[in-house]
């Protein structure tokens, strides 16, 4: 039987949840509404978390928008090549960092040598500098080479390695299995749920950076959509591109605001799709691999 006070505590708890989650739907519901919406109404400020005038004018213009699909795509590309290359060396570096000092004499060297990199930065003008004498500037590397190796992902995924009993790691060795053997067939096979969790933070955070498609990229089409959502806060959406005739005959049935929240809701709905399969995995990746030391 539970107590008054602890059922006055669920109530509350349940209520300040509920405003929470109001909170965050709340201007996801407004973008999308307005998406949805006609230039008039949004113009005079009718639209709030419900479409006036439904019409899928904003979206006809948004797919036929040259240089919202262009960087859509790099987007794309950024994502699967970033997410791959974070993955990959991430693992390399974190199995092993997860060995105990006798069996990895560096190891402790080699931690501290990626904890530094946490801690203190070279800043913006060395990192251009870098990207520009490597001759990645301008390019697809420019955007995933620079943080190939997320330090604060490796920690995780070696905590969670370090949880895993030893006696799993000394059974491969025995049946004569090496060290890639052993990660390949017996870490990784483990790890997913930090792994998960790991790729999840790794696709979110190359999906919407701006800041280094702006210094890096020295040609509006080579824009991710991230840094092409931003440039339009800067800019009047309607005039960056040359429009065609298609285009041209929209702008009487579009605003820049109809068009920016249609777009804005297309470059979300990846991520919106893609989180749910990750969640599973998520809180017992996070929490698992960050534990223990």
């Amino acid at each position: 039987m539970l107590s008054k006070k602890y059922r006055f505590f669920l109530i509350v708890n349940a209520f300040l949840l509920l405003l929470l989650t109001v909170a965050c739907l709340f201007p996801i519901l407004n973008v999308l509404a307005i998406s949805f919406s006609s230039k008039a109404a949004v113009s005079a400020g009718q639209v709030s978390i419900w479409p006036v005038d439904f019409t899928l004018k904003s979206y006809d213009y948004v797919f036929n928008n040259v240089s919202f699909l262009t960087s859509f795509i790099v987007s794309i590309k950024r994502v699967i090549l970033g997410v791959g290359i974070n993955m990959v060396l991430s693992v390399l570096v974190a199995y092993p960092l997860s060995k105990e000092a006798q069996d990895f004499g560096s190891r402790t060297w080699y931690a501290w040598f990626f904890v530094f990199t946490m801690l203190f930065g070279a800043g913006l003008i060395p990192g251009f500098l870098v990207v520009k004498e490597t001759g990645i500037m301008d390019s697809i590397w420019a955007l995933v080479l620079p943080g190939a190796i997320p330090v604060f992902n490796v920690l995780l995924i070696m905590n969670y390695m370090r949880t895993l009993p030893k006696a799993l790691e000394e059974s491969s060795f025995m049946d004569g299995a090496g060290h890639f053997r052993t990660l390949w067939t017996v870490y990784l096979p483990l790890t997913l749920p930090s792994l998960a969790t790991v790729a999840l933070f790794s696709l979110v955070a190359h999906w919407n950076a701006w800041f280094d498609g702006m210094i890096y990229m020295n040609r509006p089409e080579h824009y991710p959509l991230s840094t092409y959502l931003q440039s339009l806060l800067q800019f009047d959406s309607m005039n960056q591109t040359n429009m065609s005739l298609e285009q041209a005959k929209m702008m009487q049935f579009v605003s820049n605001r109809t068009a920016r929240a249609a777009q804005i809701f297309v470059s979300a709905l990846p991520i919106l799709l893609i989180y749910p399969f990750f969640q599973r995995y998520f809180v017992k990746g996070l929490v698992v691999g960050s534990v223990k030391g």
